[in-house]
């Protein structure tokens, strides 16, 4: 599993028919600027700090081992404590806070 920050909807008319159950939202890695898509069966938001899977677990979580996905939201993060290597103290917060 991975943190991700929910981008935005991504609005793709010409799709196959197996992708009409989920909407598609845009991604971006919390540990990198690279954005990816990601299936959204747990109704997500932009802003929203998720966890997503990969590989056939994003098939499994999206409903089907035939569904076409190799992203899919797992849950929205309400809060997480973070380490912060140049903080002393160390750091609490929630997702907000890891932005």
């Amino acid at each position: 599993m991975k943190v991700f920050r929910v981008e935005g909807t991504l609005v793709a008319t010409a799709r196959i028919g197996n992708l009409d159950r989920h909407r598609l939202l845009v991604v971006q890695e919390r540990a990198s600027s690279s954005k990816q898509v990601a299936v959204d069966p747990v109704g997500c938001k932009p802003g929203d700090w998720v966890i997503a899977v990969g590989s056939s677990a994003a098939r499994d979580a999206a409903g089907s081992k035939e569904y076409p996905s190799d992203l899919t939201i797992v849950g929205i993060i309400d809060y997480w404590e973070e380490d912060d290597p140049t903080d002393d103290a160390g750091t609490s917060g929630g997702a907000e806070a890891a932005s």
